[in-house]
């Protein structure tokens, strides 16, 4: 039991040390290996949860391949941009925010064309990160220290557009399937700080500027979770074309009407085959990098996005450290298959969680306290086996040297009722006395070691008969021994099986004692007696070791009967009350020298009882063999 609790303390301390590392990681920004465990389980999430309608302020006009093809080639002419954002401006939008890199001078014509159509209408334009693999920078905003993407240049536009226009970074984080999870909303290049392009086109539509909070943007009084170095964590919501999407070619035709554009947020992008970027979503394997643009847009304006920021990991980092030792303690549980069930049942609770949570927007990590828990509960489920084994094999050893200090058939009784005899129960019994004659005298003369041996083969030979006869050996004493028929169990044949038991003793006691050396052999003898009637059967002893015994006038009566046997000369003295109750074997007692019936005094007991002398005969050692 001490070990089995060391054990359990020094998983509980090891656990509670895993779990907190594992916490303090997941808050200072997550385990790479384990964002790459959670990424799936995310997606899952958002099958589970399915497409959600997107919001109706955000509109896509996409280049895609019908209007390539109408306009005749690809990337569109600065001119017919430039007509594209001033049909939309006519439409009154909120913002024009262009997915568009003009890095290359185009017509001089066409550049002052989409130049003054930018300036018409509140716009922005795209500009693009070149990161390295150096760690995020830091940087001071009011005084407060931000850890942010470090972009090692920036592609620009042409100044021609540029100071026309808003500038917002349209670069999009990915895990390692290449499935975007977040946009970072402000990085840094340089000595400067650039607000994506998300969050520039939010707040020219909502005429905000943002508001950094310790957890979050706000926007015009919607405040929008962030994590890690104000990353956005993406919500999407569905397959491509979800985000409401126009062709431009129905813009460029004045196909569309006045109020599909008005007061909405419009993202020009290419979707064109081969044309524009794509990424892998649990949704769609090709979603435009338009979409993906729109749809963190609409987070920001209209505050939908998933919610992954400091409290949430503070909520995964504590569930981190407690599920492992939860999980400890249930498998300590002495009840280990409830203990097992528990784990599993919790387990299920914790992802349904993470799944309902995700549903309302709120991302908690599945991962992070399963592999907090499950690699200790594994540790600690094969130590509890092995210590379990150990302890099985301990008390295996233990049972078979137990089982050499009791009869088999008792020994399997206590295995099954622990209780028996904790209280005496009166019932019917034979009881059988041996012993040696004449024992005492030869020990003085022989060693001890030749005494212990001529002890053992005595205890042997009546051990093997008395088994034989379905009895048992209540005691050894020294020379002597007690024997038991009806227990654990009374049996009808109880008084048969005495009787068979004494014949055979008598017959195997004098060819053992024929065996021994004459010096020895001519020394000692044996006497036996039996009776049967009324025992108490109870146990015996202190607290610290207690046997099975039985007590009462019938067993006096075996032990004095001894004597009786002694004094006559005879090898065994059965009492009437057993002789009849064995009328079965009758013709057996007849191939022996059996004397009739005679009253014989009881040392200590008034009056006298009849008793039955029997002697061996020649035949007896036949008649012994086949009872055996």
């Amino acid at each position: 039991m001490g070990n089995r609790h060391a054990i359990t303390l020094a998983a509980l301390v090891l656990t509670c040390l895993w779990g907190l590392g594992l916490a303090f990681l997941h808050l200072r920004g997550g385990i790479a290996a384990l964002d790459r465990l959670e990424a799936p389980l995310a997606d899952l999430r958002f099958v589970i949860q399915g497409p959600r309608p997107a919001p109706d302020d955000v509109v896509i006009v996409a280049i895609d391949d019908q209007t390539v093809r109408e306009v005749g080639s690809y990337p569109l002419p600065r001119a017919t941009m430039a007509t594209l954002v001033s049909a939309i401006g006519r439409m009154k939008p909120k913002v024009v925010a262009l997915d568009v890199l003009f890095i290359e001078a185009g017509s001089t014509e066409g550049d002052l064309a989409l130049a003054s159509a930018l300036r018409e209408t509140p716009s922005v334009l795209a500009a693009a990160g070149l990161f390295g693999r150096g760690p995020p920078a830091t940087s001071s905003q009011n005084g407060n220290i931000l850890t942010l993407p470090e972009a090692q240049d920036l592609l620009l536009p042409r100044a021609t557009f540029s100071e026309a226009a808003a500038l917002g970074v349209v670069n999009i984080a990915t895990d390692a399937s290449g499935v975007p999870r977040h946009i970072p909303l402000l990085l840094r290049s340089g000595d400067r700080i650039w607000p994506s392009f998300p969050l520039r086109a939010a707040s020219i539509a909502l005429k905000s500027d943002p508001v950094l909070q310790p957890n979050g943007i706000e926007l015009g009084g919607m405040p929008s979770s962030t994590g890690d170095g104000y990353a956005l964590p993406l919500r999407f919501y569905g397959p491509g074309g979800t985000v409401r999407t126009i062709g431009a070619n129905h813009v460029l035709s004045g196909r569309i009407a006045e109020e599909t554009m008005r007061d909405k947020i419009v993202v020009i992008g290419a979707t064109v085959t081969g044309g524009g970027d794509t990424f892998p979503t649990p949704f769609d394997p090709v979603l435009p990098g338009v979409e993906v643009l729109a749809t963190a847009i609409a987070h920001l304006v209209d505050g939908d996005a998933l919610v992954r920021d400091n409290r949430v990991r503070f909520v995964d980092a504590a569930m981190a450290f407690t599920l492992p030792i939860l999980f400890i303690l249930l498998l300590s549980w002495h009840r280990s298959v409830l203990g097992f069930a528990l784990i599993a049942l919790v387990s299920a609770l914790w992802i349904g969680l993470t799944v309902v949570a995700f549903a309302h927007g709120i991302w908690l990590s599945a991962t992070l306290p399963l592999l907090a828990a499950v690699p200790p509960a594994i540790l600690f489920g094969a130590a509890r086996l092995w210590l379990d084994r150990s302890r099985a094999d301990s008390l295996t050893i233990q049972s078979k040297t137990l089982r050499s200090f009791q009869p088999p058939s008792l020994t399997e009784r206590l295995v099954k009722d622990p209780g028996f005899l904790a209280m005496p129960v009166r019932q019917k019994a034979a009881v059988v006395f041996i012993d040696l004659s004449g024992f005492t005298g030869v020990s003085e003369v022989l060693p001890l070691d030749e005494t212990r041996e001529l002890l053992r083969a005595f205890h042997r030979l009546v051990d093997q008969e008395v088994i034989s006869h379905q009895g048992f050996v209540a005691s050894f004493m020294g020379d002597g021994a007690m024997i038991l028929f009806g227990l654990p169990d009374p049996s009808p044949d109880d008084a048969c099986h005495a009787v068979e038991a004494c014949i055979a003793l008598s017959s195997h006691m004098e060819s053992w004692i024929a065996e021994l050396p004459e010096a020895i052999a001519s020394r000692i003898g044996f006497k036996i007696g039996a009776h049967c009637g009324m025992v108490i059967a109870s146990r015996l002893g202190g607290d610290s070791h207690q046997h099975i015994a039985a007590i009462g006038d019938t067993v006096n009566v075996a032990s004095r009967l001894m004597e009786v046997a002694a004094s006559h000369h005879a090898d065994v003295a059965l009492s009437d009350d057993l002789y009849r109750a064995a009328g079965n074997v009758r013709s057996v007692m007849e191939l022996g020298v059996l004397e009739e019936t005679l009253p014989a005094s009881i040392r200590g007991r008034s009056g006298s009882i009849p008793v039955w002398l029997w002697r061996r005969t020649a035949q007896s050692n036949a008649v012994a063999e086949r009872l055996r």
